[in-house]
C-alpha cells in the first residue's frame, strides 16, 4: 500500500504508537501488534530491505541528479514507511518508558512479577513452533538457555551500565526484536540488565530538554542525550546486520531459531525471579498478593493476544509478493 496523505501517513504512525506500547514491556511483542494491524510482512521486507550503500548518494547532494537517485532509493526502500512507524514507535517508548520506570522503583517486587508472567507465558505461546526432533534443534535449545541464564545472571544487581559499548551493543540486539516473533525489544534489554537503566533515560531526557529551553546548562542535557545517541547508534548498526542476519536465521533455520528463542525465554527468568528473591525480607501478604496479581495479568495478557493472533501466523514468506531489487549505485 503505498501513502498518499497526511490520513494515511497518520494511520501508519498510531500503529507504530501501538507496536512501540507492546515493546515496551519484557514478553509482548511489537511483531505480535504488527501482524494484528496488518503491516509486519511490509515491515519485514523494508526491513531486509535497506542498503547501507545508499549514503553513497549523499556526496551528488548539490546535484538534481543525485538528489533525485537518493528520493527513488528511499522510496523503493520504503524508508518512509519506516520512519512514520518509528516515529510512533519512539513516542510509545517514551510515554511507557517513564511509566514502566517509575513502577519498577516504586512497586520492584510486583513489577518482576509481572514481567515474570509475560515471559513465562510469551515461552508458552511459542512452544508450539518449537521441535526437539534433531541434535540441531537440541543444541539450539542448550544455548539459548544457557546463554540466558548466564547473561541475567552476570548483569544481575548491575542496575544497568552507562558504558558506550554496552550501550551500543544493547541498541543493536534490542532492535533486532523488531523481525523476532514472541519477542520483544524491552525483553532484551530486560535480560541485559539494561531496561531499568534505559527506561528511565526518556522522562530524565525531556526533562533537561525543559530545562535546557528555559536557559538551563547544556552539559546536563548533553549527559542524558550521550547514552541516548549511542543507544540509537547501536540500534541503526543493528537494523542493517543483526536484523538481516535474524531475518535469514528465520528463513532458513526456523524451527531452530524459534527452539533457540523460546529457551532463550526460559532461561531469562532467572531475572525476574532474582529480583523477586532481593526483596524476599520485605515480604508481606498485601505485597506477595499484589506480586500474584501482577504475573497473572502479565500471562493473561500474552494469552489475550495470542487467542486474538490464533488464526494468524508468523511464517508470512509464501504470502509475500517477489521483492524488486533496490537500485542502489555501487
Amino acid at each position: 500500500m503505498a501513502e498518499n496523505g497526511p490520513r494515511e501517513w497518520l494511520v501508519v504512525y498510531l500503529k507504530g504508537l501501538c507496536m512501540g506500547m507492546a515493546d515496551s514491556v519484557p514478553g509482548v511483542s511489537g511483531g505480535t501488534i504488527a501482524l494484528i494491524v496488518g503491516i509486519y510482512e511490509r515491515l519485514i521486507d523494508a526491513i531486509a530491505g535497506l542498503d547501507p550503500r545508499v549514503v553513497g548518494h549523499l556526496a551528488e547532494l548539490h546535484t538534481q541528479d543525485g538528489r533525485a537517485a537518493l528520493h527513488d532509493d528511499l522510496i523503493e526502500m520504503d524508508v518512509p514507511f519506516l520512519l512514520a512507524l518509528g516515529s510512533g514507535m519512539v513516542t510509545a517508548v517514551a510515554i511507557m518508558a517513564e511509566i514502566m520506570h517509575s513502577a519498577i522503583e516504586a512497586y520492584p517486587t510486583p513489577t518482576a512479577a509481572f514481567f515474570f508472567g509475560l515471559i513465562a507465558a510469551a515461552a508458552v505461546v511459542l512452544y508450539r513452533y518449537v521441535s526437539f526432533d534433531s541434535p540441531g534443534r537440541i543444541g539450539a535449545a542448550l544455548l539459548g538457555f544457557g546463554l540466558a541464564v548466564f547473561v541475567a545472571g552476570f548483569t544481575q544487581n548491575g542496575g544497568g551500565s552507562s558504558a558506550p559499548v554496552i550501550l551500543f551493543g544493547s541498541g543493536a540486539l534490542a532492535i533486532s526484536a523488531m523481525v523476532l516473533p514472541g519477542v520483544s525489544g524491552a525483553f532484551i534489554l530486560y535480560m541485559l540488565g539494561q531496561y531499568e537503566y534505559m527506561s528511565g533515560l526518556p522522562g530524565q531526557f525531556i526533562s533537561e530538554l525543559s530545562s535546557f529551553v528555559g536557559g538551563g546548562d547544556p552539559s546536563a542535557l548533553i549527559a542524558v542525550g550521550t547514552p541516548i545517541a549511542v543507544f540509537i547508534v547501536g540500534a541503526l548498526v543493528g537494523l542493517f546486520t543483526i536484523a538481516h542476519a535474524v531475518n535469514y536465521a528465520l528463513e532458513h533455520y526456523r524451527e531452530a531459531t524459534l527452539t533457540f528463542l523460546v529457551s532463550l525465554m526460559v532461561g531469562s527468568l532467572r531475572a525476574p525471579v532474582s529480583d523477586i528473591a532481593d526483596n524476599a525480607a520485605d515480604l508481606s501478604g498485601p505485597l506477595i498478593a499484589a506480586s500474584v496479581v501482577g504475573a497473572v495479568v502479565g500471562a493473561l495478557l500474552v494469552i489475550a493476544l495470542d487467542q486474538f493472533t490464533e488464526d494468524i501466523t508468523f511464517d508470512t514468506d509464501e504470502q509475500r509478493p517477489p521483492r524488486t531489487e533496490t537500485p542502489v549505485n555501487d
